[in-house]
């Protein structure tokens, strides 16, 4: 049975792509880990297939390290809400799909990190959201929190609403912007004592290991 946990983030480009790799570099060190990101949007064409940044990041950080395509299945090559990519593309997103990409990859390591899109409610068309698929599943979820000004709002909204999903929030790690956040260290007290979860770990700008936070364990 793999152990999967969700990545999740308080908005888009909080960083969950450059904690994920962190949490990959830590994993890996006592158990093979693989890092998927089942839909990006904003790629480029390489040898006839679209490629995604991040996607290639949590590909090299992962043990094993899979095909491209098992790794990121669903990638629009343009930057905009993948939803209406989907559109543009005439490729739509089902929870179906993700479901049947999720049962051939789910056996290829032990432990396993799934990267999300956006934030917590990220459509996939014009019913279904990212998250339906995460309580479909019952992945534990980590948050990215993305520590600038809203942060706050953002991160109680999202903390409650998966919550409400009823789901397992295994914790949460407060990753610090390029541009320093005035008052980190109240804002991070503020947090610290407002959400039940752990801290699992701050990251500042371009830091290469999580610190000051509760010891990830799987």
């Amino acid at each position: 049975m793999t152990k999967t946990y969700f990545i999740t983030g308080t908005d888009t480009d909080v960083g969950k792509t450059f904690v994920s790799r962190l949490l990959l570099d830590q994993l890996n060190q006592t158990q093979p880990t693989i890092g998927y990101k089942p839909i990006a949007a904003g790629a480029e064409l390489v040898d006839g297939q679209w490629h995604n940044d991040d996607a290639l990041i949590l590909q090299q950080a992962s043990v094993p390290r899979l095909d491209y395509e098992l790794i990121n299945p669903i990638c629009y090559p343009q930057a905009i809400a993948p939803h209406i990519a989907s559109e543009l593309n005439n490729a739509p997103i089902s929870l179906s799909q993700l479901a049947s990409w999720w049962n051939e990859v789910e056996r290829n390591s032990p432990v396993a990190l799934i990267e999300g899109a956006g934030g917590w409610r990220l459509p996939l068309n014009d019913t279904d959201y990212l998250s339906d698929f995460v309580k479909a599943h019952q992945f534990e979820v980590i948050v990215v929190v993305g520590m600038k000004l809203g942060c706050l709002n953002h991160a109680l909204l999202t903390i409650e609403a998966i919550k409400a999903d009823g789901l397992t929030i295994k914790g949460w790690i407060a990753n610090q912007l390029a541009t320093p956040m005035a008052h980190y260290q109240h804002n991070l007290a503020y947090l610290k004592q407002a959400i039940e979860q752990p801290l699992l770990g701050e990251v500042k700008s371009n830091q290469q290991s999580l610190t000051n936070g509760d010891l990830f364990s799987f």
